[in-house]
């Protein structure tokens, strides 16, 4: 029984209960019929003894379980993917982020070895020790499970889901699906849309743990939405996009909505579907739909909000402009000045709904301009060159698009003109969704700390500050926004 820490009699009463705490870490495989679920399934309840329950969903397909058409393990939140553990556990939740955004088909463990700077021969074996599973049956789950939600939720022809799930032909896909799903795709297609009803479009869903604080969420996007890039409603969020698949780059726009309690609607435009296998682990990071939140309440303490969330971005050079824009001014004035940005260097996108006309820059088009060119939409001449310098930068940074040591990615900011200890925590915070960064010296947060000490002089000492941000461990990025938000 492959259930981390819980003991099957645990594991089978979260079931009894539908408990959606354990979404996500427990999948429980029906021996009777073939199958495997997620706890909050509303299927009829297998007998015990028919029950056998497993971590990942990768561990009960690799035991030749089917995935459930009715609770979709696919849509499940899933464990975060940085931890704070002990270093080999931090590399094998490292190496599974890489895999989940992994587009490169003929990926291989000795490319993700080399990526991690350790052999392959120590991958697989804390890979198997944390997940259960080895590296490319995880990999191959994963894209599975893509495939599967695709089918279910999308108009695509099956080769153009073949290619967005990351198989390197249709032969190959159709391949591994008789082979774990003893179905050929058309027809599982039939019998979702039987399970499930037929969609009318495509829309991808995606799930998340409950609690969510929608209003917060988008409370924190709102005001830094820039002009012509994104829309923030009071239900969700429109914006353009541009990112790479598979070496291929593809631009459009998406919505997402947050329409039904645990779980978010996502509409693309046509152009960003065949890109859809890269974009949905984006997607889940910048909406933080695979945080614990009973785990960062109990850190943040009296007065956290419920389902507090940590935003992080679609794209971490956007992320990483907007933090320099916004260095010394207030978010109002980092917003006015992004909007700029993305009037004057900004690419047009046709078709896209009204507010996200325009795509973000791409380091190319900054690289190439000149310190004028960006001084003058009122940006200081130093903060310009800074700009100019991390495009130009950017194509060589290997921490800017794989996923990596996060610590690592803030010393390669820090090393850039223009980008000090504070920008690079934010960047960590959300551009790596890293749970347990904390900017120093910022002074709002001094300010909050020393309150919530019970003092009312100044703020707090560099170092009485770093000392007071402790008790919030493992979760001191969420404790930021905690902070900011009741400061």
């Amino acid at each position: 029984m492959l259930t981390g820490t819980l003991p099957p009699d645990a594991a089978y009463a979260a079931l009894q209960a539908h408990d959606a705490r354990f979404d996500g870490r427990l999948y429980v495989g029906v021996t009777s019929t073939g199958i495997y679920c997620r706890p909050v399934c509303r299927v009829r309840l297998p007998r015990r003894e028919n029950c056998r329950f497993f971590a990942t969903a990768a561990q009960a397909e690799a035991e030749r379980f089917r995935p459930c058409m009715k609770c979709r393990p696919e849509l499940a939140p899933r464990p975060l993917a940085w931890t704070t553990m002990d270093a080999s556990r931090t590399l094998a939740q490292q190496a599974a982020a890489w895999l989940d955004a992994c587009d490169d088909a003929d990926a291989s463990v000795e490319d993700l070895a080399r990526h991690l700077g350790i052999t392959s021969r120590h991958l697989r074996r804390i890979f198997q020790a944390e997940h259960g599973v080895s590296p490319l049956q995880y990999l191959q789950t994963r894209r599975l499970l893509l495939a599967k939600a695709l089918l279910t939720d999308s108009q695509l022809p099956v080769q153009d889901v073949a290619y967005a799930a990351g198989f390197a032909s249709l032969r190959r896909f159709n391949s591994a699906f008789l082979e774990h799903y003893r179905l050929q795709p058309t027809a599982l297609r039939k019998a979702g849309r039987e399970a499930g009803g037929a969609v009318p479009a495509s829309r991808l869903r995606l799930a998340y743990r409950q609690p969510y604080d929608v209003a917060g969420v988008l409370a924190f996007l709102a005001p830094r939405a820039v002009a012509g890039v994104e829309v923030v409603s009071d239900t969700g969020v429109t914006r353009s996009l541009a990112l790479t698949h598979r070496g291929e780059r593809h631009a459009g726009w998406l919505r997402v909505g947050f329409e039904r309690p645990g779980e978010v609607g996502v509409d693309l435009s046509p152009s960003l579907w065949p890109a859809v296998g890269s974009l949905l682990p984006l997607l889940r990071r910048w909406l933080d739909l695979d945080a614990d939140p009973e785990s960062i309440a109990a850190a943040l303490g009296e007065g956290a909000v419920p389902g507090q969330r940590l935003p992080g971005c679609l794209d971490r050079f956007e992320l990483a402009v907007r933090a320099v824009l916004g260095q010394q001014v207030t978010v109002a004035a980092a917003r006015t000045l992004a909007g700029r940005f993305v009037e004057r260097f900004g690419e047009a996108l046709p078709g896209a709904p009204e507010g996200a006309g325009r795509l973000f820059p791409t380091p190319e088009r900054i690289a190439a301009a000149t310190r004028d060119d960006i001084a003058s939409l009122g940006i200081i001449g130093r903060r310009a060159e800074s700009l100019i310098a991390l495009a130009q930068a950017w194509p060589t940074l290997a921490f800017a698009r794989r996923e990596g040591d996060p610590e690592a990615a803030a010393a390669g900011l820090t090393a850039l003109p223009g980008i000090g200890p504070w920008t690079a925590g934010y960047m960590l915070m959300r551009g790596w969704s890293w749970p347990d960064a904390f900017p120093p010296g910022d002074v709002v947060l001094r300010k909050a700390l020393a309150a919530a000490a019970g003092s009312d002089g100044p703020p707090l000492s560099p170092k009485a500050y770093l000392d007071a941000a402790e008790r919030y461990r493992p979760f001191r990025s969420y404790a930021v926004l905690h902070l900011w938000r009741h400061a």
